[in-house]
């Protein structure tokens, strides 16, 4: 008979220690492969199910939007004096001197139960201040346009980390089998982070965004090339699929997952995408409301789109409509382009959030907009009739939410007397990141994924959730 002790050693070392030794060494080995965008449970219960992101790149003035500083206008003219501008970063294209004071040349008023100030450039917006929720306290790190792009989206300030819409489909998965998790559209001018401001880093590549155009096919090679019909598309897939598979088995590679999956979903949205995108279907109503066309490329459009894409279960929608970024002179002219910007958007953004509480779809959809940064309250370029410009502020600027969980109503945050630094309720970029993951449910300090060796995660060390933006 043999003891316990010898029994263990011999099982140890034979049968089970084998079976052990090869799950160590190939644990995929006897795993189905298992679809990576299926749903996933929360860490904790979510008021929010999905996001829409408006994101403004170039950063908006906030001086002339959204934050009435009733001192620059006594001080208009003026060089700001230097117990202001104390410890302040500036880029290298404002000068050392002669910093003068630039009152906003748009009038202000009051609107909502709050009594928000509000920019006469954004009518449509004031007329629904109290649905939503005014942040006048945001800072970030970054004082120029890509790191700052890529600091917003990724929580860091150079390429190659998961952007926000790829962290959250990674999270919760997506509700959709026939559209991607994450989406993205475009439209203004191009992004200056480019297309690494919505791809999936070092996460798997089913989890980046899906770009849609605005023109001819809504993704490229939607359609079949001539001579092959969906039939013969489906058989050369299956084919595909069994060789990707014999692949995965042999090797582990989770990338061969995402290759089967974008296959299957590429081919699945050949069908769904044509009837998502053709607005036609929506009421005259519905298209007077947001300003939307049929057919054309334009902000409108995508903001309708955006809505089509969460009623049928996307996660995440990202629309980027540049153009923001007025130093002055030419199409940066911030007297002539400003007003540009806010006729495109003002009323496609109040009627996103009119039609998504018309449909009860804003008590569970979080709407972000906002820029990677500020303006200045002094002039690039000194302002006359024809021309003006501002430079660049990453301590002090706003953004706004809505839905989602979010406080409806309300401003929260308040800056000093020029506008430069926040005095009340500071939010970093990284608190902000920790609340959109909090509202749908997620810990930022949980949703990790291992990487070079180390658990990384959206806010990297930092974070916390703004819960003065909570309902």
């Amino acid at each position: 008979m043999l003891d316990r002790r010898c029994f263990l050693g011999r099982t140890g070392a034979g049968i089970i220690g084998s079976a052990a030794l090869e799950t160590l060494l190939r644990p995929r080995l006897f795993a189905e492969p298992a679809n990576p965008t299926s749903l996933r449970r929360s860490h904790f219960p979510a008021t929010a199910k999905r996001v829409i992101f408006l994101n403004m790149l170039g950063a908006p003035s906030q001086v002339d939007l959204f934050d009435y500083k009733p001192l620059l206008r006594k001080q208009n003219g003026n060089e700001i004096p230097p117990s202001a501008i104390r410890g302040q970063r500036f880029t290298t294209m404002t000068e050392t001197t002669d910093r003068q004071v630039f009152a906003s040349p748009w009038r202000f008023s009051q609107s909502g139960q709050n009594g928000a100030w509000f920019s006469e450039l954004l009518p449509n917006l004031r007329g629904i201040i109290d649905d939503i929720t005014l942040v006048r306290s945001m800072h970030t790190n970054e004082i120029n346009h890509a790191p700052a792009q890529l600091f917003f989206q990724t929580g860091f300030a150079r390429a190659g980390r998961p952007t926000l819409g790829s962290w959250v489909t990674y999270g919760l998965g997506s509700e959709c089998e026939n559209l991607p998790g994450f989406v993205v559209m475009t439209s203004g001018k191009a992004s200056r982070c480019g297309t690494t401001c919505w791809q999936s880093g070092f996460l798997p590549g089913v989890y980046q965004g899906v770009p849609f155009r605005s023109q001819g096919d809504p993704v490229l090679f939607l359609s079949n090339p001539n001579g092959i019909d969906r039939n013969l598309r489906r058989h050369s897939l299956d084919a595909i699929s069994n060789l990707n598979q014999i692949n995965f088995e042999a090797t582990g590679d989770p990338e061969v997952l995402t290759r089967i999956e974008s296959f299957e979903m590429a081919f699945r949205m050949q069908m769904s995408v044509p009837e998502l995108t053709d607005l036609s279907s929506e009421s005259a109503e519905t298209l007077a409301l947001y300003g939307a066309e049929p057919g054309q490329a334009s902000y409108a459009n995508n903001c309708v789109m955006a809505r089509r894409l969460i009623e049928r279960g996307v996660r995440f929608v990202q629309l980027d409509h540049g153009g923001w970024d007025h130093h002055g002179g030419g199409d940066q002219n911030l007297i002539t382009n400003l007003p540009q910007r806010c006729r495109q958007t003002d009323q496609a953004s109040a009627a996103l959030i009119i039609d998504l509480k018309h449909r009860g779809l804003l008590d569970d959809t979080l709407v972000i907009w906002g820029g990677e940064f500020g303006r200045l309250p002094i002039a690039q370029i000194p302002p006359d009739s024809r021309d003006a410009g501002r430079d660049h502020l990453r301590t002090a600027y706003t953004i706004w939410l809505a839905g989602g969980g979010i406080k409806r109503g309300a401003v929260v945050g308040r800056t000093d007397d020029w506008g430069l630094n926040v005095v009340e309720d500071s939010i970093h970029i990284h608190d902000l990141q920790a609340t959109i993951l909090h509202v749908l449910g997620l810990d930022h300090e949980r949703l990790t994924f291992r990487h070079l060796g180390r658990d990384y995660r959206l806010t990297d060390v930092h974070g916390t959730v703004a819960n003065k933006l909570l309902a």
